[in-house]
């Protein structure tokens, strides 16, 4: 998995959840769209912040917070889904994107941690 690939798909799904927080803020969500829009934009910002680590346990950190993050903005897709503030497409392909993410940081996890010893 490349580096360039993380960083692509966190800033193309940090756009998605600023355009579905734009959407629920004009339906008049307030508390879940908050939510949400920290933590889905906050898993590239650790991926970012993460090239300029202070060493590899720094950089390792950063990736596993952005591993949390994701976690937590799955959280949030469903809420809304189940909640019928997103549409089954919507969540779909957001959640997509989510799973993918998530699975290239816990290889990236890994791979720093192996490289580590």
């Amino acid at each position: 998995m490349s580096d360039s690939k993380l960083k692509n798909l966190s800033m193309e799904f940090a756009v998605d959840i600023i355009e579905l927080v734009k959407h629920l803020k004009s339906v008049k969500e307030s508390v879940i769209s908050n939510q949400i829009g920290r933590s889905g934009t906050s898993i590239g910002a650790n991926i970012y912040e993460a090239q300029y680590a202070q060493g590899k346990k720094d950089f390792i950190s950063k990736l596993e917070i952005s591993l949390k993050e994701a976690s937590e903005t799955s959280y949030w897709l469903e809420l809304l889904y189940r909640t019928k503030y997103i549409d089954e497409q919507t969540f779909k392909n957001l959640s997509t994107k989510c799973t993918s993410l998530k699975a290239m940081l816990v290889a990236s996890c890994k791979t720093a941690k192996e490289t580590a010893k």
